[in-house]
């Protein structure tokens, strides 16, 4: 067993570990240059083929971290885009995402298979130069409430059944992929909980427009709801003065007053209305004493008490502030001798400052 401060990210095979950042996956924190991405694109194109060579169905969730820090390219692609290193490793994601339906179309699954792209938040924008990306309008990026940490892409490809070229202002969360997956595999969703996704499956075929509000939460706080084009913050907040004054700063070249707070604001009494449409980079808070700005409150107040009504607290299942709950020794440690071992439990000591 051999002592360390925090373990290295593990790298899994399913749910077996079979290496560590690094360590056997080797990534270049100074150039930048890993094989990890052609690694995870190898074993996509290799699952694929050994499940329709079975002729089984399957899911496929592949999701890549190059542009999570440390953002990383293989040597192909470093230095071959306009945008430093961060654009290397999306343009390494493009040309893997390509490999792959090109390998559906080749194995003739093509109209068969339900193709679903999207990220879980906006890019950084705090980590310099090479390691940051961009959310063009948006205001601010991940680790924030505001649209540049939580407004991203969605791509659905579908031949034969999606029809191309469609474009949808439809709003969707990644937990409606759940729901959505169900229904276009024909299956029903479970009832014996609360469930909340919802199935886009008409959105993606009739580009049929479904009304539903957007919560924004940060932590167990909603700090901001989105109904139609209104957005309204309860509260605001960047990062803390302390990360600020010591360089970190989550939206650089953005700062809005009032807006990209540096404490923890609270406006309940009054929330921040932007109109997404007119204002999409959250500049300019519509005056609370318009009429518009009370129509929207009040339909937003609506939606926020029938919320909260609703409510059913869960159960955490990770302590993410508690150090023994890392992956000290994930499944498959022992054959490759790379167990460590855990500290003592001691949730009370967490300190999340985002």
């Amino acid at each position: 067993m051999v002592c360390s401060d925090r373990p290295n990210v593990p790298v899994y095979n399913n749910s077996q570990m079979v290496g560590r950042y690094y360590e056997e996956f080797g990534i270049d924190k100074k150039t930048g240059e890993s094989n990890l991405t052609q690694i995870y694109l190898e074993e996509g194109l290799d699952f694929i083929f050994h499940q329709n060579m079975a002729q089984r169905p399957f899911f496929l969730y592949w999701a890549a971290d190059a542009t999570h820090a440390p953002v990383y390219a293989s040597k192909r692609f470093l230095g071959k885009s306009q945008r430093g290193r961060y654009g290397d490793a999306v343009m390494e994601l493009d040309y893997s995402v390509g490999q792959m339906l090109a390998w559906l179309r080749a194995l003739g699954i093509d109209k068969d298979t339900f193709v679903f792209f999207t990220s879980d938040n906006g890019a950084a924008v705090m980590s310099g130069p090479k390691q940051s990306g961009s959310n063009g309008p948006f205001l601010c990026g991940k680790e924030t409430t505001f649209e540049g940490g939580m407004r991203e892409p969605a791509i659905a490809w579908w031949p034969g059944h999606i029809p191309a070229g469609t474009v949808s202002q439809q709003l969707g969360t990644v937990m409606d992929l759940f729901s959505t997956s169900l229904s276009v595999a024909g299956l029903s969703v479970p009832d014996d909980r609360l469930i909340d996704g919802l199935d886009l499956s008409p959105v993606l075929h009739n580009n049929t427009l479904i009304n539903r509000p957007i919560f924004y939460y940060r932590g167990n706080e909603m700090m901001a709801v989105r109904v139609g084009p209104y957005k309204a913050h309860y509260w605001t907040w960047s990062n803390s003065w302390e990360e600020f004054n010591r360089g970190i700063n989550f939206c650089p070249g953005q700062e809005v007053a009032g807006v990209t707070t540096h404490t923890q604001q609270e406006h309940t009494m009054q929330p921040l209305i932007f109109h997404l449409g007119r204002d999409p980079g959250e500049k300019y808070p519509i005056s609370a004493v318009t009429k518009e700005y009370q129509d929207a409150l009040s339909r937003i107040t609506a939606v926020v008490e029938k919320h909260k009504k609703g409510l059913v607290p869960g159960v955490p299942q990770l302590n993410m502030c508690d150090m023994a709950v890392m992956n000290w020794a994930p499944p498959g440690c022992e054959k490759l001798g790379k167990c460590l071992k855990a500290p003592k439990s001691q949730p009370w000591k967490c300190d999340w400052p985002h």
